[in-house]
């Protein structure tokens, strides 16, 4: 029996060493899940709410919904310690963390788990039920039992544990009159009124008539609307991304040529093919050129063409890509590489609307829309005699300015989602979404990549998450540094406790047991503090708590140990 208890102790300290209190942001994580901390009479004040406005009966399925939900979230982490335990131990966790939530006091009276087989039978003791309690104190003795949202979590967790339907029923109830709860668990299949119980986990109709009428409200708001701002495949709903759809929207219909601005990996070719698509050549080519990709020697026979024997190795005439692009549109992606020489030629075309083809003297009728895109400052490349001024203003006949990721918070989450169901069907996985520490991290990096750094993110984290888990922060991340601040956890009496973090003293006994040298943690830090700020000195110095000279003396000190080591290694 002391064993026992020991082994129980052991498991809820575990469990306290995923709670952690954050005075400095307001948040509380168990685990990779924010909670809450909430006043048990505020939270039954809405349980009655709910009861007095809905019904008995709709509130029932509403609070047993809630509770199922809850119980799949703290099934995650039951997930996570099942490769150390036996299925016993593992379920376990559920239960204690129910009583770490201060809900109910959960005591197994007869417990028959073996996942392999699918066979499962609970008889649970609630002490101390939270629901029972309260709902007796507003409404006094009920006929049935009432602790439904706990119900709902029982079963969510129950079932997401085994892998298939599990169902419980509260079998005695505080809220009919009895001392304490006790509830029987087991496969829906082998109860006999086990559909009289289920339809409490459906959503209900008048939930689906208003999702219906919802439908017909957007569908009536966009007919009233000309047409869709957001064009093509894209996704946002932030006002610097709407305002530049606008503004390819109100072009598309005219024939000017379109000039996107925006840092790399922002989307500039998804807006230029979606400009394309909402264009009267919609039907037409539409041909994209990376201008920094090809040889400058190549540029200009890739551009207009070339004909046979215009140079050895021609064997035959070639069409350019304006040529392939007549009727359509043009995509000249990195047009502040293009290389002078290509320039008139240029200009040429796109003033007269006829090419020459390398090698021909002949002049050529093309019909193609230009749309540039460049991630550099042409201004200042016409100031350095690397780009031509009128090419430079015939370019610039309409602008549109796309704003990178970090200034686009609103669509993070957005972009996160589709990436996530689209890889998810590429890779052949089933993910429930992210968990709510990496939905922070998503909404608190810089994102110097832009799009395409967080694609290729969300792609990265759906390889590495377990099949039917969330994305956490590692499987997004390879080294996610976490915001500063002092963070609290639960010591083993309960209380919060303001030691250090986990990772820390990892660190702490790496260093003293020799696995790391002070030198070589300080050279991680100063590593991890100069990338973060991309190279800015005095920034990664303010991370550091430190000047920037104590900074500057650091590295020049840390750069000095690597050259003598290189010469010692010499």
């Amino acid at each position: 029996m002391a064993l026992e208890q020991r082994s129980a102790g052991s498991d809820r300290d575990d469990l306290r060493a995923h709670v952690h209190f954050c005075a400095d942001t307001g948040q509380i994580w168990l685990h990779e899940h924010r909670m809450l901390l909430v006043h048990a009479e505020a939270q039954a004040l809405l349980r009655k709410e709910l009861i007095d406005t809905l019904g008995v009966e709709r509130a029932r399925g509403l609070l047993t919904r809630m509770g199922y939900a809850s119980g799949l979230r703290d099934a995650e982490l039951a997930r996570t310690r099942a490769q150390s335990a036996d299925d016993a131990e593992a379920f376990m966790t559920g239960p204690q963390l129910h009583a770490l939530e201060g809900i109910v006091r959960v005591t197994p009276l007869r417990l028959e788990i073996d996942r392999m087989n699918g066979e499962f039978h609970a008889d649970l003791l609630w002490e101390n039920s939270w629901e029972g309690q309260w709902h007796r104190h507003f409404y006094g003795i009920h006929r049935e039992p009432v602790c439904w949202t706990q119900i709902g979590y029982a079963c969510g967790y129950s079932s997401a544990f085994m892998g298939r339907r599990i169902l419980y029923k509260e079998v005695e109830c505080v809220g009919t009159g009895h001392a304490n709860c006790r509830i029987v668990g087991k496969p829906i299949e082998q109860w006999d009124d086990a559909s009289e119980f289920a339809r409490y986990f459906n959503r209900e109709s008048i939930a689906d008539q208003l999702i219906d009428l919802q439908n017909e409200v957007v569908q009536l708001r966009s007919s009233m609307v000309e047409k869709d701002s957001r064009p093509g495949d894209m996704t946002g709903v932030s006002p610097g991304f709407l305002s530049a759809c606008d503004l390819l929207r109100q072009a598309a219909g005219s024939q000017i040529t379109v000039l996107l601005l925006g840092e790399t990996g922002v989307g500039k070719e998804m807006f230029a093919r979606a400009l394309h698509d909402q264009s009267p050549r919609a039907q037409r080519p539409f041909v994209a050129v990376n201008c920094a990709a090809i040889p400058h020697e190549l540029m200009e026979s890739e551009l207009f063409g070339v004909e046979k024997g215009a140079y050895t190795g021609a064997q035959s005439a070639r069409l350019g890509r304006f040529e392939r692009a007549d009727g359509g549109t043009l995509f000249l992606d990195e047009i502040g590489d293009l290389p002078l020489s290509t320039q008139g030629k240029l200009l040429r075309a796109l003033e007269h609307g006829e090419i020459e083809r390398l090698g021909d003297q002949r002049a050529r009728k093309v019909d193609v829309r230009i749309v540039a895109a460049t991630n550099a400052d042409l201004p200042v490349l016409v100031k350095q005699g690397l780009f031509r001024a009128d090419l430079y203003y015939r370019l610039n006949a309409y602008e549109i300015h796309i704003p990178p990721l970090r200034e686009r918070k609103e669509d993070v989450a957005l972009l996160a989602k589709r990436f996530l169901q689209r890889y998810s069907a590429v890779h052949g996985k089933k993910l429930r979404g992210f968990t709510d520490r990496a939905k922070r991290a998503l909404l608190t990096y810089h994102w110097p990549g832009n799009i395409r750094e967080l694609q290729n993110m969300v792609e990265r984290g759906v390889i590495l998450a377990p099949q039917g888990a969330r994305v956490e922060v590692n499987d997004l991340f390879s080294s996610y540094p976490e915001p500063r601040g002092e963070e609290l956890a639960l010591n083993g009496d309960g209380a919060l406790d303001g030691g250090e973090w986990q990772a820390g003293q990892q660190l702490c006994e790496h260093v003293l047991n020799g696995v790391k040298t002070l030198s070589q943690v300080e050279d991680m830090l100063l590593e991890t503090a100069v990338a973060r700020a991309h190279g800015n000195v005095a920034s990664a110095a303010r991370m550091l708590g430190i000047t920037r000279p104590q900074l500057a003396y650091r590295l020049k000190r840390r750069k000095v140990r690597r050259q003598r080591r290189a010469a010692l290694a010499d």
